[in-house]
């Protein structure tokens, strides 16, 4: 959105950074044109949705919806959207429960066409409660064109605290780490977990990121890792992880790359 944040540097460092700058670079990112526009014709319309099918078949409206809960990428999927939105998530059917990715449910339950008799859109402090989300979240995916890791780093406190208001059971709250890929992202790196480990079922899959969050962190428990401190731990164990991970492919590859060139001026 004609918004390119400042991220000099990578890994934790730039991490630290970002903290120190986030609210002079977030308050510019709310400022600019695009931003204002989408927000305000949001706050001005949104009221006017009184169905699912009035808010898919608004493409400004459904923009900031859907980025409010970083779906950007499904807006030209309305007939899915509508669905998602429709059936809600009372019933243990309803496709927003079906989906591995808990970030449908949160927001088909956030705008509440399936769940209530009357939807959400008319609260009215609804629209300034989603339009705070649209800016966190685009602001985190500007700061992901610059480094990704930075951009999952962003959403961590957030998405532990929505994880936590919306599980009673420590069991359900791991489930919904799991489920949402950004978070789930951020633990399997920071506790160095394999891609391997999404081949066993998912009850196993719980049991193994609880036994590693108790050996890093000392805590299975999300509310004591959703602690500014423990989350700090994380974030750190997260990037420094990454960092060393993609520093191993490059190096990977640049053996490899130097044995092939050898090889080749060998036969040659």
């Amino acid at each position: 959105m004609n918004f390119q944040p400042v991220v000099p540097f990578t890994g934790y460092p730039g991490w630290t950074f970002l903290q120190r700058t986030q609210d002079a670079q977030q308050a510019a990112f709310t400022e600019a044109t695009p931003v204002k526009r989408a927000t305000a014709y949001f706050k001005e319309n949104i009221a006017d949705a009184r169905t699912a099918a009035d808010l898919v078949e608004d493409r400004q409206l459904l923009s900031v919806a859907l980025g409010a809960y970083g779906l950007d990428d499904d807006i030209e999927n309305k007939f899915f959207i509508q669905k998602i939105l429709e059936d809600g998530t009372i019933e243990d059917d309803a496709l927003a429960n079906r989906l591995s990715d808990s970030r449908y449910a949160e927001f088909s339950r956030a705008f509440g066409f399936g769940d209530l008799p009357i939807a959400k859109t008319g609260i009215s402090s609804f629209a300034d409660r989603i339009i705070q989300r649209f800016e966190d979240k685009q602001f985190a995916r500007a700061v992901g064109n610059e480094n990704n890791d930075l951009r999952l780093a962003l959403n961590v406190d957030e998405g532990l605290t929505e994880t936590i208001e919306a599980n009673t059971t420590q069991a359900g709250q791991w489930f919904s780490v799991m489920g949402n890929p950004p978070l789930r992202s951020v633990f399997q790196t920071a506790l160095g977990l394999p891609n391997s480990i999404g081949s066993v079922n998912v009850d196993q899959q719980r049991d193994i990121f609880q036994t590693a969050a108790r050996s890093a962190l000392g805590t299975d428990k999300l509310s004591d890792i959703a602690a500014p401190e423990q989350q700090e731990k994380l974030i750190r164990l997260f990037l420094v992880r990454s960092e060393a991970a993609a520093f191993a492919a490059s190096s990977s590859g640049s053996t490899a790359l130097t044995l092939l060139q050898s090889s080749r001026f060998a036969f040659n």
